[in-house]
């Protein structure tokens, strides 16, 4: 795609996008679908984070892939200011008409730097505050505080679950606010028996066996000893798994083994692990809306999530989700436990979540939400852009 760098826009010229996250794992995973969506619709779109093993993918979705070096999800104030220079100093060269920006940390930067620097149109999307309403009032007020601040750079503020929206509603503009929810690839996401069959084999399960499992980056806010804990408990009645990355810059990081959880790190083949699977158990203690959970119920499986913020959007307890409280390993393994006994309870929960993902969580739909909100930001102030969004 050939830039327009240093020209002035017309309403024919193709509308340029950049998407921002702190690192490119978030781009391929969490906005895959939405990046392709937009690059087959005509809009130039760019790919930007902190550096990292994903370019090849990336690029295969027809974007194209930007680097902020000094970008981290490390705690450094010397790394932080580094990577606000680098974008001051790269966001006017790339002649973007929308910076949207994902994750806590790029955000906030994002924001506030794209508008001073003069993009037209800059929109975020809260995939999860990084406080909920049960974290003391310093944490809160820190979190909430640095969040509307950086909402006041904005033209439009994307959420994906209602309690995060209603949490910073003090600070949002009125009318440049929304629930947009999350999605995932309705297509890739779907129960494959042979699929199930293969990876079974390659780990060992057999046919009669029950394999429960989690996905999840490999640390403490995950919900990880809470697991592994209901697993000993539950030791001898089926196999256990987690997959996910390490993250060891992370303060929570898990590191090395936990006893009776087979930890099998990052795979690329997770619609068909996900078909492996007996039970999906997600024990976090904060999520935004959950992308493993969705994917697990688009899959079909019976899902066991913590009751908290987000996790509460993908359904009703007992219909689509068997909800416990966070931090409580007895209660974990007593429902997980039920359902390891009930096959039939498996089924209807595995089912009830499918009509629900089918229903509710088609990340296209997402993606056009965000590109509604590009226009009606775009039409506010008067630029002059192509008469209405693409068909995506």
């Amino acid at each position: 795609m050939s830039p327009r760098r240093g020209r002035t826009r017309t309403s024919t010229d193709p509308v340029r996008v950049a998407h921002l996250t702190t690192i490119d794992a978030s781009l391929l995973i969490l906005l895959g679908t939405e990046l392709e969506l937009e690059a087959a619709a005509g809009l130039d779109v760019l790919a930007v984070s902190a550096p990292g093993p994903n370019r090849a993918a990336l690029e295969a979705l027809q974007v194209e892939v930007v680097d902020v070096p000094h970008l981290t999800r490390r705690r450094s104030l010397r790394a932080d200011a580094a990577a606000v220079r680098d974008l001051w100093r790269l966001l006017p060269g790339l002649d973007l008409d929308v910076l949207h920006t994902h994750t806590p940390k790029a955000g906030i930067f994002g924001r506030i730097v794209g508008r001073l620097r003069g993009v037209p149109v800059v929109v975020n999307t809260c995939h999860g505050l990084l406080a909920t309403r049960e974290d003391p009032w310093p944490k809160r007020a820190f979190v909430y505080g640095v969040e509307g601040l950086a909402s006041r750079f904005s033209h439009a503020e994307l959420f994906q679950n209602a309690e995060d929206l209603a949490s910073l509603r003090f600070a949002l503009r009125r009318g440049r606010a929304e629930v947009v929810g999350n999605g995932v690839d309705l297509e890739r996401f779907a129960f494959d028996p042979e699929a199930r069959a293969k990876v079974r084999a390659e780990l060992g399960v057999a046919d009669d066996e029950l394999l429960v499992g989690g996905v999840g980056r490999r640390v403490a806010a995950k919900g990880l000893f809470d697991y592994a804990a209901a697993a000993q408990r539950l030791s001898g009645r089926a196999r256990f798994l987690w997959v996910g990355p390490d993250e060891p810059d992370k303060a929570d990081a898990v590191h090395g083994q936990l006893d009776g959880v087979e930890l099998l790190g990052q795979r690329d083949d997770m619609p068909a692990v996900y078909a492996a699977l007996d039970v999906f158990v997600l024990p976090s203690y904060r999520e935004g809306l959950p992308r493993s959970a969705m994917e697990a119920a688009a899959c079909g499986r019976p899902l066991v999530l913590t009751d908290i913020r987000g996790s509460r959007e993908l359904g009703t307890d007992g219909v689509e989700v068997a909800f416990v409280p966070p931090g409580d390993p007895a209660a974990l393994a007593a429902t997980i436990g039920g359902l390891l006994d009930d096959a039939s309870r498996r089924s209807r929960l595995g089912e009830a979540a499918l009509r629900r993902a089918i229903a509710e969580f088609d990340q296209r739909d997402v993606a056009r939400a965000s590109v509604r909100a590009y226009w009606t930001a775009a039409r506010r102030q008067g630029l002059a852009w192509p008469d209405g969004p693409p068909e995506l």
